[in-house]
């Protein structure tokens, strides 16, 4: 009975249509005659279980599918209702610190700052120059409960002001420092002093010295002294530079190392070597003030600026010699003054020594090292070392730019120096009217008078004003050309705004 039934399901299995009917047809019931008919037959037992245990394979799959869309779907609900309630969170707190600020204003609201906030808010903007900013810090400081007078702040508030030319400001604290009752000394009185002789007020300043001498406990000490020498020694004050160390002699001040090198530098940048080195003998015979490193880079920088590379290098050894080492600003002196004078080799013998013992580059030697190849017209070294800075994360300056902006001009490439223009605009770079100087300058040698008059345009944008060397500048670019009408115009434009001296012979 078996043989007679086994052949007649089988072939209803196998000689059906394709797959996709299968799949339909395994949906129905099955007739029992068959189902019996398969029952009694091995072949049609092993196929149906491969029929069955694949259908399971895929009902499992579809379930397990279907769990993890749902379980996605579940996340990504959990995740949207989280970040809305961050928002939200958000939002309410905000609304609630407008509120909590606009209930608790009154007169006890900004006296509870903590003082460790607020000190280091003062420092922060006395170490950054930005006197406003510390003034009102400071006025808030004498606000808290927590607050006494200290004479500490007052005098580096005072310095800060002197610094930025402001020395009514520091008269103001110097007599607020006296009403809340502190004791002023010879500190103080300096650092008054410092404002006025910094902003070239040499007559409060001196009369403030005298003043000094005749106060009990505030006698002017070797310092105050050396402060008032270097103000003067900055605008080239000679004269009242002898009268302060006659005064010092008789006061029984010795001079210190800082007075030594606040004189040997400033004759060095006055080309008066005579008395550059009158000083520094007159130092190494005292035998109490011993030179240092601060003493070796002003008379290196004195020699090298002036072309004296030779004796430039004899310092350089005799220091060495004496035990005192070089420091960074040292290289940079060294390198800026083989620049100069194109001594490429020197300078690169520099670079070398500065990278076998690791001394790391600063903003000044790359501007150093820019500016030589610019002038030597090697672009290509240039432009390397400019990426390289930046590579570095050392931010290019004023003097970086004018650089580059030079060196193209020379070259006549006006696509670069837009480049460095699109930098410019992209960045937080402070500038100043020597850059705008140097663009009307390069614009002007490649011919560029539409460029060189928009330089002007720029200008007053960002708050500038052309100066002598802008209109001098912009006349010789035009006079080079032949085109006389345009220097005319020009200099009868500026004359009406301001009476300028523009004689460009």
């Amino acid at each position: 009975m078996a043989s007679t039934a086994s052949p007649c399901p089988t072939q209803m299995v196998f000689n059906r249509p394709p797959v996709r009917k299968t799949v339909i047809i395994r949906s129905k019931a099955i007739p029992e005659s068959e189902l019996d008919s398969s029952l009694s037959s091995p072949s049609s037992n092993e196929g149906k279980m491969q029929t069955l245990s694949l259908r399971e394979r895929t009902q499992r799959n579809d379930i397990v599918r279907e769990k993890e869309i749902e379980a996605r779907e579940r996340k990504e609900e959990v995740n949207r209702k989280i970040a809305s309630q961050k928002a939200i969170s958000v939002i309410l707190r905000r609304e609630a610190t407008k509120a909590v600020i606009e209930k608790k204003k009154g007169p006890n609201y900004s006296r509870k700052l903590l003082p460790r906030t607020v000190l280091e808010a003062l420092h922060e903007r006395i170490t950054a120059l930005r006197w406003e900013s510390a003034l009102k810090v400071f006025d808030l400081m004498r606000e808290q409960l927590w607050y006494r007078p200290n004479p500490g702040i007052y005098i580096k508030l005072m310095v800060m002001l002197g610094k930025c030319k402001q020395p009514e400001k520091a008269e103001s604290l110097f007599q607020a420092m006296i009403d809340e009752g502190c004791a002023v000394n010879c500190e103080s009185y300096t650092a008054l002093l410092s404002a006025y002789s910094r902003s070239g007020l040499f007559e409060t300043a001196f009369s403030l010295l005298e003043k000094m001498k005749n106060t009990p406990g505030c006698e002017p000490d070797v310092f105050t002294y050396s402060i008032l020498i270097k103000s003067c020694v900055h605008v080239f004050e000679f004269e009242k530079v002898q009268t302060l160390l006659s005064d010092m002699a008789d006061q029984g001040i010795k001079s210190n190392t800082i007075t030594y090198n606040t004189l040997i530098d400033a004759y060095g940048k006055a080309k008066d070597f005579a008395e550059m080195e009158k000083t520094l003998a007159t130092m190494l015979r005292m035998g109490e003030c011993e030179p240092d490193v601060w003493t070796m880079n002003s008379t290196l920088r004195a020699f090298g600026s002036s072309g004296q590379i030779e004796t430039m290098e004899k310092c350089y050894e005799k220091f060495q010699s004496a035990g005192i080492q070089p420091n960074i600003k040292t290289f940079n002196i060294l390198l800026d003054s083989y620049g100069k004078t194109g001594n490429y080799e020197k300078m690169s013998a520099v670079i070398q020594y500065m990278q076998k013992y690791h001394f790391s580059w600063t903003i000044v030697t790359y501007n150093v090292v820019i500016d030589a190849f610019g002038r030597a017209g090697d672009l290509k070294q240039m432009e390397y070392l400019f990426r390289l800075m930046q590579s570095e994360r050392i931010k290019p300056n004023c003097v970086t730019l004018c650089s580059l902006v030079k060196a193209y001009g020379q070259a006549g490439k006006v696509e670069k120096i837009r480049g460095i223009l699109k930098i410019i605009d992209n960045s937080d770079v402070m500038l100043d009217t020597v850059f705008f100087n140097c663009l009307v300058d390069a614009y002007g040698r490649m011919g560029c008078f539409l460029e060189m008059k928009g330089v002007i345009e720029i200008m007053e944008r960002k708050g500038y004003t052309p100066d002598k060397i802008t209109l001098r500048t912009m006349m010789k670019a035009y006079s080079i050309k032949g085109m006389g009408k345009h220097v005319k115009e020009l200099r009868d434009i500026f004359e009406k705004n301001e009476k300028l001296d523009l004689d460009i012979s």
